[in-house]
C-alpha cells in the first residue's frame, strides 16, 4: 500500500510540475521592430495625455474583455490621437497584458513623434495622429532570418507550401489569423507557423499584406526561422515550437477554392493575388451577404456557432412561454424570461419573420454572424433554436430591463447626469464596433430606447442588431427592407428606403435628445398651429443659445457641467443634419463625446425630422413601419421659426 502510494505521489508530482511547465509566462517580447515619425505633435501636453488615455483604455479592453486586438481614440482640444494593439491569439491574457506593458514602454521612446509604432514576437502597439485603422502596407515592412538549416531540402520545400497556404488562408478566416504545424518529412522536425492581419482592415488589403510578406520570407528559406512585417499584417515561421500543438487551426478547408496550394506557389505573389481576388469574389456573392469586411475585434479565429437549444429546453425555462414571463413586445417578437435547467437566467425571443425559404437559408448563417459580435455595449447572443417554423433566439438577461423604462416609464426621473451620459458614450461605442470594428459592417435600423437594454450598472447594451436582415423581403418602392422606427428614423431610408451606417447615426442623435431631455421624440409640445417634436423644439432652443432648456428637470444641475451639456446637444444635432454625408460617423461621435473641448468648427445645419401618421393598409396609426407596402410618411422640415 506504502509503494501504491509512493507511486501515486510521484506521478501527481510529476503531473503538477508539466503543467506548471507548460504555463510558464512568455509574453513573447523580442523585438522586431521600432518605428517612429520624423514629425512632432503641435500640443505636446494634450498629445501625452491622449496618448495616457488611449493606452489605459486598450489595457482595460484586453484586461475585462479578454479580447487579443483593440483601438482606443482621446480627443483633447484640437489634438486627437488614434491607438491600436494586437497580441498573437495564441498569448494568454496576462502575457497579452505584459506584452502591451513592455510596449507601451518601448513605444515612448519616440518621444513627441506625432505616429510610432513597435512590434515584437507576441505583440504590436501603434498610434498615430490621424485613423490608420484599416492600414496594412506602408514603408518600413521588412523581413528578419534565423539559422541556416542543415536539412535545406525538406524545409525549404515543405516552408513554401505552409507560406503559401497562410497567404492563401488568413484573409479569409474571420479575425485573419492562421497558426499551422506542419510536419517536415525529411528530418523528422516540424514547422510551426502563424500568419495575422489586423482586424480594421479588409480582406483584399489583408491579403496584400500576405503577399509582401511571402514575398519577403522567400529571403528566408530554408533558415529555421524567419518573420516577416508590415503596417497591419506579421508572418513568422519556426522549427522551433512558439505555441502550443493544441492551439493550431484547421486552415483546410479556406484553401479548397482559387486553385491548388502547388500553383500558388508556382504563380507566384501577383498573378495568383489576382486569381484569389476572383475567387473570394465569387465564394463572397453565393454563399454570403454581400457587405464590406471589417476587422473582428474579438480576436477570434473564426466564427464560432451559437449554442443549439433544445425546444422543449425552452419551453420548460419559460414555463409554455407564459404571459407573466413576458419581458416585452418588439418589432421581431416576444420576448420571455427563463431560466435554465442550469439556473441561468435568460432572455428568450420568439421572432416573428414570415415563411420563406430565403428566412429558411439565411437564418443559421446570421445567427452564426450575430453570435459572434461581442462588446461590453452590445446584448450577447447566446444560442438559437429552430424547430419547424419556429425561431427563437436566446440571449443574456438584462435585469434591469431598457432605457425607455428609465425615461418615460415606472423609473422615470431615477437616472442621474452620470449615468446618463455613461448610456450616451456606450452607446456610441456599441454602434461603432457594429459599424467599423467588426469584421463586416453591420446596420441596426432600429435603434430607439426600448432597443437599448441597461445592466445591473446600469450600462447600456443594445439589442436586437443584425435581426433586420432576416425579415422578408418589401415589395414596396422602398429600395431595402424598412425596419425602422418613426420618430427615430433617418429620412432618406424612411421615404427612399436608402440606408447606410449613418441612418443609425441620425437614430442615435434622436435618442441623446431623449436622454437629455426626458421627452419623447413623438411627443408634441403646443397647440395644432404651434406644434413642435423634440428634435424641432432642440433646433430652437439652440439657435437661441438656450441649451440648456432642454434638460430633463428630473435632473440636478449641480450634477452636470454647463458647456458639456451644450457639446453633446449640439452632437446630437450634427447626428440628425438632413445630409447622410454631414452626419458623424459613430467612431467620430465616440471621439466628439470624449473631447474636452466645444465644437467650435462643427455647426449643425437644420435637421429634418419623421412624423408618424405612418397609415396601414387598414388605416391604423402605428409607430413602427415596415409590415405593410402601403406606408405612408410626411416628412416635417424644421424651421427657426
Amino acid at each position: 500500500m506504502f509503494q501504491l502510494n509512493l507511486v501515486a505521489l510521484m506521478t501527481l508530482m510529476w503531473w503538477s510540475s508539466s503543467i506548471v511547465e507548460d504555463a510558464v509566462a512568455d509574453p513573447q517580447t523580442n523585438l522586431i521592430n521600432p518605428g517612429c515619425s520624423t514629425y512632432n505633435a503641435s500640443n505636446v501636453r494634450s498629445f501625452y495625455a491622449n496618448i495616457n488615455g488611449t493606452f489605459a483604455e486598450l489595457r482595460g479592453e484586453v484586461k475585462n474583455e479578454s479580447t487579443h486586438f483593440a483601438t482606443a481614440q482621446e480627443a483633447r482640444g484640437d489634438v486627437v490621437t488614434y491607438a491600436m494593439l494586437q497580441c498573437r491569439n495564441y498569448l494568454s491574457k496576462n502575457d497579452c497584458l505584459a506584452c502591451f506593458d513592455t510596449a507601451s514602454t518601448q513605444i515612448r521612446n519616440c518621444s513627441s513623434a506625432n505616429g510610432a509604432r513597435v512590434i515584437y514576437d507576441g505583440c504590436f502597439l501603434r498610434y498615430e495622429s490621424e485613423r490608420f485603422y484599416d492600414q496594412t502596407n506602408e514603408l518600413g515592412s521588412g523581413v528578419s532570418c534565423g539559422n541556416i538549416s542543415s536539412n535545406v531540402t525538406g524545409l525549404k520545400s515543405v516552408g513554401q507550401q505552409v507560406l503559401t497556404n497562410l497567404q492563401t488562408a488568413t484573409p479569409k478566416i474571420k479575425g485573419f489569423y492562421a497558426a499551422t504545424k506542419t510536419q517536415v518529412v525529411v528530418g523528422g522536425a516540424a514547422i510551426y507557423a502563424i500568419a495575422q492581419c489586423v482586424e480594421t482592415t479588409t480582406e483584399a488589403k489583408c491579403l496584400s499584406c500576405m503577399q509582401v510578406g511571402y514575398n519577403n520570407l522567400q529571403s528566408c528559406l530554408p533558415n529555421t526561422e524567419g518573420r516577416a512585417y508590415d503596417a497591419g499584417c506579421f508572418m513568422r515561421y519556426s522549427t522551433t515550437r512558439f505555441f502550443a500543438d493544441n492551439q493550431t487551426i484547421d486552415i483546410t478547408p479556406y484553401l479548397k477554392q482559387g486553385g491548388s496550394s502547388k500553383k500558388w506557389a508556382i504563380i507566384g505573389g501577383v498573378v495568383g493575388g489576382v486569381v484569389l481576388i476572383l475567387a473570394l469574389f465569387a465564394w463572397r456573392w453565393f454563399t454570403k451577404p454581400k457587405r464590406v469586411p471589417r476587422g473582428n475585434i474579438l480576436g477570434a479565429t473564426e466564427l464560432k456557432g451559437p449554442v443549439n437549444y433544445k425546444y422543449k429546453d425552452l419551453k420548460a425555462a419559460t414555463k409554455n412561454f407564459k404571459a407573466e414571463n413576458k419581458l416585452g413586445e418588439g418589432g421581431f417578437g416576444d420576448v420571455y424570461k427563463g431560466i435554465l435547467k442550469n439556473g441561468k437566467v435568460v432572455a428568450v425571443k420568439k421572432l416573428v419573420l414570415g415563411k420563406s425559404s430565403k428566412m429558411e437559408d439565411d437564418f443559421e448563417g446570421e445567427v452564426k454572424l450575430i453570435s459572434n459580435v461581442h462588446h461590453r455595449n452590445l446584448v450577447r447572443l447566446l444560442g438559437c433554436c429552430s424547430k419547424g417554423q419556429e425561431r427563437i433566439l436566446v440571449y443574456e438577461y438584462m435585469a434591469n430591463s431598457s432605457l425607455d423604462k428609465f425615461l418615460f416609464g415606472d423609473k422615470k426621473g431615477s437616472l442621474n447626469w452620470k449615468q446618463r451620459y455613461d448610456i450616451i458614450l456606450g452607446t456610441a461605442r456599441g454602434l461603432a464596433y457594429l459599424h467599423e470594428e467588426f469584421h463586416v459592417s453591420i446596420i441596426h435600423r432600429d435603434i430607439k430606447t426600448s432597443n437599448i437594454l441597461l445592466d445591473d450598472d446600469l450600462q447600456p447594451k443594445i439589442a436586437d442588431f443584425g435581426l433586420a436582415r432576416l425579415l422578408p423581403e418589401d415589395r414596396s418602392h422602398l429600395s431595402t427592407r424598412f425596419a425602422g422606427t418613426l420618430g427615430y428614423t433617418a429620412p432618406e431610408y424612411a421615404m427612399h428606403g436608402q440606408l447606410s451606417e449613418k441612418a443609425d447615426t441620425y437614430s442615435y442623435g434622436i435618442v441623446v435628445l431623449e436622454i437629455i431631455s426626458g421627452q419623447k421624440s413623438t411627443d408634441v409640445k403646443g397647440d395644432e398651429e404651434s406644434r413642435e417634436y423634440l428634435l424641432q423644439r432642440t433646433w430652437k432652443l439652440y439657435e437661441k443659445g438656450m441649451h440648456l432648456e432642454l434638460v430633463d428637470k428630473d435632473v440636478d444641475p449641480n450634477e452636470y457641467d454647463a458647456e458639456d451639456v451644450r457639446k453633446i446637444i449640439e452632437i446630437a444635432l450634427l447626428c440628425t443634419q438632413a445630409s447622410p454625408a454631414t452626419r458623424p460617423t459613430m467612431s467620430e461621435v465616440v471621439v466628439l463625446l470624449k473631447s474636452r473641448s466645444l465644437l467650435e468648427h462643427l455647426r449643425p445645419t437644420m435637421p429634418v425630422f419623421v412624423e408618424t401618421n405612418i397609415k396601414t393598409k387598414e388605416g391604423n396609426s402605428s409607430s413602427t413601419a415596415g409590415s405593410s407596402s402601403n406606408a405612408t410618411a410626411s416628412i416635417s422640415v424644421l424651421s427657426a421659426r
